[in-house]
């Protein structure tokens, strides 16, 4: 039986880069730095997230089957997102700063095990052992239908249901045509689930 392990990325440069990295020379790619500040230009981007992972408290989680790195999830405060500091699809839900899981990617090879569902609870605990209060991602509403891999970097909302989230506000934004949904769960009392008005 094959074993399924969430760590931070900090110190993980390397595996960030397997799985999120732009691999062909002079390529362009989103080194997931579309939600964190998408002007730094593509050639510096590695040397950011190299800092980013260098730093506490890094900036998300990795997923690995059998000790082979197969997953990443973008875990950081709200407040260091710019494009979600400044978007006009989503909104705040209060003044908190709550922690924002923006991007899901599994590689190749290790999709339909359950990987995102493992990132995101790892991606909770992350945020609750750096004191997070509250936890929120902006999934989209496919139902229950499958939704492609372009689609569903955000997660679906059947997702975040499942590991406890609840609607907490609809959001102007889409994906693949999708509305998006912001879900919350609250981090204190144990991390327990509580509903949050909407």
């Amino acid at each position: 039986m094959e074993r399924i392990e969430v760590r931070p990325a900090v110190g993980r440069y390397d595996d960030f880069y397997e799985v999120v990295g732009v691999k062909k020379p002079g390529g362009k790619g989103c080194w997931c730095m579309a939600y964190r500040d998408s002007r730094v230009p593509n050639e510096d981007r590695p040397g950011y997230m190299r800092d980013e992972c260098a730093t506490e408290p890094g900036p998300g989680v990795l997923a690995y089957v059998d000790d082979v790195v197969a997953g990443w999830c973008s875990i950081a405060p709200r407040s260091t997102y710019r494009r979600l500091m400044n978007s006009r699809t989503i909104p705040f839900v209060d003044e908190r700063d709550a922690w924002s899981a923006v991007c899901f990617v599994v590689r190749a090879g290790f999709r339909k095990r359950g990987l995102m569902h493992h990132l995101l609870a790892g991606a909770v605990e992350h945020a609750r052992a750096h004191g997070a209060e509250v936890f929120e991602g902006y999934p989209v509403d496919v139902g229950p239908e499958r939704v492609d891999v372009i689609s569903g970097y955000v997660g679906t909302v059947r997702m975040f249901e499942a590991a406890g989230f609840t609607r907490a506000a609809e959001t102007g934004g889409v994906s693949g045509g999708r509305r998006r949904w912001v879900m919350r769960r609250e981090l204190g009392q144990g991390g327990l689930p509580q509903a949050v008005a909407g």
